[in-house]
């Protein structure tokens, strides 16, 4: 099992996906091996990406770079015709641009023969061809079935809900946007003791303003928004990992870019994997 690892690389948290990714392999002596790590940012480019291929390296993982940002600056400057608007035309073009973008990517990792890409902070939405070619792996900050969106328009939509649980997912990628095929996912509480005067805080609030004022008057600060947050951020590592280890581990089989469970169906519950995993680093 090869696996290729797709990230811009744009902060601390791209970092410690693939850091702590390693670092629990290590410590589970599970043989992970990562072929390579692809970033859209080519050195020099941005301090944050700098730092995290300077990690890759230090890793002793092979690094393979293409520039998103320039790519696109000279594919809509050659392709822009005087008389188009910004609207649909650009549209299209960037549609074009991330095809044959994600065309040379896929030259690039081709010789490498890696068997799962798994997108870990990579800002791109990849081109429907890319889906076919590779079995990609993503996660998404919901259950099965949950809210769709940013990790900011799924936490607003659960408090919208009054919602008792929520989760991370990982799921194939296809064209379709947070809509492919769920590989595993964890699940928790968002209810109980330490929730619930939050709660009571955030109906009060939202009963006076509405949610709309709400959110706009307080964003991502909101006490209860936070917590959900905090316990959904603490939790994507952990699943990220395990999901991969279940493939080397031969639980997960890949079959013509599609995923298959050895035992059960999909998708995982790796619940009690991923609060194992939790308390192992609390300790």
């Amino acid at each position: 099992m090869r696996i290729g690892w797709l990230s811009t690389g744009r902060d601390p948290a791209a970092r410690d996906l693939l850091s702590e990714t390693v670092q629990r392999a290590e410590r589970d002596e599970v043989a992970l091996k990562i072929g390579a790590v692809f970033c859209d940012r080519e050195p020099g480019e941005s301090e944050e990406s700098d730092l995290f291929l300077a990690l890759a390296r230090d890793l002793n993982i092979k690094t393979v770079t293409l520039s998103s940002a320039h790519s696109w600056h000279e594919w809509w400057k050659v392709d822009t015709t005087p008389g188009h608007g910004e609207g649909a035309h650009k549209h299209d073009v960037r549609e074009a641009w991330r095809d044959s973008f994600h065309y040379v990517v896929g030259e690039l990792l081709a010789p490498l023969e890696l068997d799962l890409l798994v997108l870990a902070g990579y800002m791109l939405i990849v081109s429907p061809d890319m889906c076919e070619r590779y079995a990609m792996l993503n996660l998404h900050p919901a259950l099965p079935g949950g809210p769709t969106g940013t990790w900011q328009e799924v936490i607003w939509g659960l408090l919208r809900s009054d919602a008792h649980e929520t989760g991370i997912m990982s799921h194939l990628v296809t064209s379709e946007l947070d809509r492919g095929p769920v590989i595993s996912y964890c699940s928790f509480p968002i209810v109980g003791r330490e929730f619930d005067p939050l709660w009571m805080q955030f109906r009060r609030k939202r009963e006076r303003r509405g949610i709309g004022a709400v959110s706009i008057d307080e964003g991502e600060g909101e006490p209860l928004f936070a917590e959900v947050r905090r316990r959904g951020a603490l939790r994507e590592i952990p699943l990220l990992y395990q999901t991969v280890r279940q493939f080397v581990d031969g639980r997960l089989q890949i079959r013509r870019r599609d995923v298959k469970a050895v035992l059960g169906d999909l998708p995982l519950d790796l619940t009690t994997e991923v609060e194992a995993d939790l308390a192992e680093v609390v300790k």
